[in-house]
């Protein structure tokens, strides 16, 4: 038996020739068949396959044989179906490519691990891709492009355009209560690239070791900081942001005042007082990470430390968060003694953040635009907060849930002895998440927490009603001293 069939391209995108053969009836040839499109690649991940009835009349079969040869594949996982978007070719199911003649060599050789996207991300530190203001930022970019002068097109300033230094200046006092001028904001990539440009490559920058920082934060920071050669001597952190008293002989230290993270909270009006009266008396400085300053929603945004003290303050942030990590842009607000040794590191060659890009968001804040963009997140972002809140009021009420009068994530509190298996049994339904451990200091001296540390931000909006869906079901049940592994 065999039949050729050639598909019609706007049925599935593409024409294709199946042939049934075989001696074990047309529904085991269908499967074979298909099974040997999307193994060959001729049937992508992804590609939409016809209905049951354009299917079985093209093949001259009936509408159950097509439809018990998709049941097959889908419960194979060669196959998806869902309501309202058809079948369509599973995205893990990746053709075999033909692999090149090698010679002969003892021991196995295997290909290296590629990493499968999650199907609910929910990590935090990024927001929401598909909110990026395209035509606000496309209508910036026009205008700064036709308003350039020649100069912008030949070697730039290490200090960053002085457009966007000026609108910085503006906006950060206006927004965040930051004391600063034009010359003394450096324009970088974004917080990582401060901090290189601060401590350099070996000693090179204009800080010295050790550095204090909060015994939650990025291990990548950490880890920027030790290749460096900086060492880091954790602070604990409560419920009022860092433990500030607890700093000794260093003479610099890393905060993140507006919003601690990733616990949540604050620091401390008293304690915001004391770590600048400690800088005055070292001779030290502190080190803002102001990374989602302007995300607050039940209250008033607090404003940066620095206005305390811009002489002992160094204020770091970036567009990451309110717009993209993809634009790389930050900048650095800088003590007057600082600016001249940051600028050294950097070298006389902007080499890091594309003038074109500073020019633009130099004219979206101008414009305004920026303003409205972030009004427009917040609203949304707030949304997203409390729809998390109110799932997990009614699906596990047994979970604390913290942090959350501002950023653009919450911490879960979970059970003593819960954390990994909680993440064990995310990572199987395929929902990325972070644990608090995963944030602490070695060397913290402070006792575990378990928690999982969840970002409302990334997902889309269509996205986000199932993401919350599956969080619940991977949460520990009440009074469990543990959840059972997945699989």
């Amino acid at each position: 038996m065999a039949k050729s069939w050639v598909n019609s391209a706007e049925r599935i995108g593409a024409d294709l020739h199946l042939e049934l053969s075989g001696s074990g009836g047309r529904r085991a040839a269908l499967i074979d068949a298909l099974r040997a499109a999307v193994r060959g690649g001729r049937l992508a991940p992804g590609t939409r396959l016809p209905p049951y009835r354009s299917l079985a009349e093209d093949l001259g079969v009936a509408r159950n044989t097509v439809a018990d040869a998709y049941a097959e594949l889908v419960a194979e996982g060669w196959l998806t179906a869902r309501q309202g978007s058809g079948t369509r070719v599973a995205e893990r199911a990746r053709p075999l490519r033909a692999q090149p003649m090698r010679h002969a060599v003892k021991g196995p050789v295997t290909a290296p691990p590629r990493a499968r996207a999650p199907r609910h991300d929910l990590r935090q530190g990024t927001p929401d891709a598909s909110a990026f203001p395209r035509a606000a930022w496309l209508a910036s970019y026009r205008r700064a492009l036709q308003q350039a002068p020649d100069e912008v097109f030949g070697p730039g300033d290490p200090a960053g355009r002085v457009e966007l230094r000026e609108a910085l200046t503006e906006y950060l006092a206006r927004v965040r209560g930051v004391r600063t001028a034009p010359d003394r904001i450096v324009i970088c990539s974004g917080f990582a690239h401060g901090l290189r440009l601060l401590f350099g490559q070996g000693g090179g920058g204009p800080l010295r070791g050790p550095l204090a920082v909060e015994s939650y934060g990025l291990g990548f920071h950490r880890e920027l900081l030790r290749t460096a050669g900086v060492r880091t001597v954790p602070l604990p952190v409560d419920e009022h942001g860092a433990c500030v008293e607890e700093l000794t002989r260093e003479r610099a230290v890393l905060l993140t005042p507006a919003h601690q993270f990733p616990t949540g909270g604050p620091l401390h009006a008293e304690r915001r007082t004391a770590v600048v009266d400690w800088a005055r008396a070292q001779g030290g400085v502190v080190l803002e990470d102001d990374y989602d300053g302007e995300f607050r929603y039940d209250r008033k945004p607090v404003g940066a430390l620095q206005g305390l003290d811009p002489e002992r303050v160094i204020l770091l942030g970036s567009v990451s968060k309110s717009l993209s990590p993809a634009l790389r842009l930050g900048w650095m607000v800088l003590p007057e003694r600082y600016v001249e040794g940051v600028l050294t590191t950097k070298g006389e060659r902007e080499a890091w953040a594309s003038v074109l890009d500073q020019l633009s968001l130099a004219d979206l804040i101008v414009s305004g635009s920026y303003d409205r963009h972030v009004r427009r997140m917040r609203q949304r972002y707030r949304s997203r907060r409390d729809r998390l809140v109110a799932a997990l009021a009614a699906r596990a009420p047994h979970i604390e849930v913290t942090g959350v009068a501002a950023g653009l994530h919450a911490v879960l509190r979970l059970p003593p002895g819960t954390e990994r298996t909680a993440l064990k049994a995310a990572a199987w339904q395929g929902v990325a998440l972070d644990g608090l451990a995963d944030f602490r200091h070695p060397e913290a001296a402070t006792a575990d927490q378990d928690g999982l540390v969840v970002g409302y931000a990334t997902p889309s909006e269509a996205a986000f009603a199932a993401a919350l869906e599956a969080l619940c079901e991977v949460l520990p049940p009440d009074g469990s001293a543990g959840v059972p592994a997945a699989g």
